[in-house]
């Protein structure tokens, strides 16, 4: 109706007169009575990784949109009847290589009152199944959730293959030349299955872990008030199954972490909370891990997330976007505006809100207590405090337990960003690298590099395949006598 919050547009009477194309789509919610004592309704995710607009069971109008003429100065009434459901996801089959794994979760079905589950899709190496004696290292993928393998594997060419390889086959311009040789672009997911079936290739079981939440696509892999013990969930019930149906060497030195974005921060956060469990993190462009640049707020100290500190008379809006070669494409108060028309109580399952849902404390009312107000940006400083003081800060939480933590890390931290990241995520991977390169006894000994010039979100200094090779050189320096490396072909 009128009185609806929206975006772009706060308010239907502020739309101009014209047409439009509308469908209705009504995001269903579950009744949650949760072991902390609140009840609260939010959307249980089906499998889909909370995209409401796909997600089955969610009530809609027309399959296509319908065109309708509105007019402020005649009002909005136009029907719109909700005739169907979206029908259930088409998961994809498992197959020689590829194997989905979906298991309740009896930690979090008791922490959400409601049945929840976690999952992984399994990439098997060549040869697996002829060699059922040999044991082999695990790469744990971070990602957002999908129902694809690790590393885009696929054993058949698709057009965006051929594009992909066609435009570099014709990069004419040194800057596209440099832009590939630097890393620029990954291999296409047919390649990288080349690679990985090819006789000279690491054998190495890649998992992709699952795990959304009634909140996100994916629970950031730790414990959380507002979430639940997703990390517990993780390390106690989802990999000893994993471990358990697959051969996989059940010993911190053969597991090794890697992921981009919210993926990235997920990598280093299970290595810096679980330094022997983990034997090495290759962390990519992550999410914001010194929340002195939660993107570019300081939020120890900066009263308002929209505004630039110290802007004077014109009030600079902040940024929250920019492309690679530096133009802001969106704010922090229009993206706050975006999730908060898309669900109130931080029930988006966007991204300012789900950092707030692991990040901070339960609210009164048993929903997120939110790090700034949507409308007004407003910073509230005790969530700020409890989300540095319960760990969430990852540069404040290595520091503070460097001296626990520091013996089992040496060699295993890994973190690559481009220097022009688009959501300006590289700051805070500054901080963190000014407080590894000044440890001591011991000196973390691992590597902290930069994307120049113009590298932004998703770039990497390799492709994937070589990211496995590195990998499997680390382990194979850090293995016991014991492991035979037998999962190492002798001509790699």
């Amino acid at each position: 109706g009128a009185a609806s919050e929206g975006y772009p547009i706060a308010n239907l009477k502020d739309l101009p007169a014209g047409d439009y194309y509308v469908q209705a789509v009504m995001n269903v919610y579950t009744e949650f009575k949760r072991a902390d004592g609140h009840t609260i309704w939010a959307h249980m995710d089906q499998w889909e990784g909370q995209r409401w607009a796909y997600a089955p069971d969610n009530l809609i109008s027309t399959a296509t949109p319908t065109r309708v003429h509105l007019d402020p100065a005649r009002g909005f009434d136009v029907k719109i009847e909700l005739t169907s459901k979206i029908p259930p996801i088409d998961y994809p089959p498992d197959t020689k290589w590829v194997k989905h794994v979906k298991m309740q979760s009896p930690m979090l079905t008791k922490f959400w009152g409601h049945p929840i589950y976690v999952g992984a899709i399994v990439l098997l190496p060549k040869g697996y199944d002829e060699k059922p004696t040999q044991y082999y290292p695990t790469v744990y993928q971070q990602s957002h959730f999908g129902l694809e393998p690790a590393f885009g594997f696929h054993t058949e060419m698709t057009n965006g293959d051929r594009t992909q390889m066609e435009r570099r086959k014709n990069a004419k311009t040194a800057y596209e030349k440099a832009t590939i040789n630097a890393g620029g672009e990954k291999e296409t997911g047919y390649e990288f299955y080349q690679a990985w079936n090819s006789d000279n290739f690491p054998r190495m079981i890649a998992v992709t872990l699952q795990h959304p939440t009634p909140y996100f696509d994916d629970s950031y892999a730790v414990n959380s008030a507002n979430s639940g013990p997703y990390g517990d969930a993780i390390l106690q019930e989802l990999i000893p199954e994993l471990e358990k149906r697959f051969r996989m060497i059940p010993k911190g030195y053969a597991r090794t972490l890697t992921g981009g974005s919210t993926g990235g921060w997920e990598s280093i956060a299970l290595q810096l909370y679980h330094p022997d469990f983990f034997g090495g993190t290759w962390t990519l462009y992550p999410d914001p891990i010194d929340f002195r640049k939660y993107q570019l707020s300081n939020i120890y100290e900066d009263d308002n997330a929209f505004l630039v500190p110290n802007g004077g008379f014109h009030k600079p809006e902040r940024p929250m976007q920019q492309n690679s070669d530096g133009q802001m494409v969106a704010t922090m108060r229009q993206i706050s505006m975006m999730e908060h028309a898309s669900g109130t109580r931080g029930r988006s399952a966007a991204q300012i809100d789900v950092w707030s849902a692991t990040y901070g404390p339960v609210g009164a009312d048993g929903y997120p207590r939110q790090l700034w107000d949507m409308k007004t940006g407003k910073i509230d400083r005790e969530v700020a405090l409890y989300m540095r003081d319960n760990g969430y800060d990852l540069r404040a939480y290595a520091e503070k337990n460097w001296p626990t933590i520091g013996k089992s890390l040496v060699g295993k931290i890994h973190i690559y960003t481009g220097d022009m990241d688009n959501f300006y995520l590289a700051y805070a991977v500054y901080h963190m690298q000014d407080f590894l390169e000044s440890t001591k006894d011991p000196y973390y000994g691992g590597e902290v590099v930069f994307g120049r010039p113009m590298k932004g979100h998703g770039w990497q200094p390799w492709s994937n395949a070589q990211l496995i090779r590195i990998m499997a050189d680390h382990i194979a320096k850090n293995a016991p006598p014991e492991d035979n490396k037998n999962w190492r072909p002798t001509t790699d």
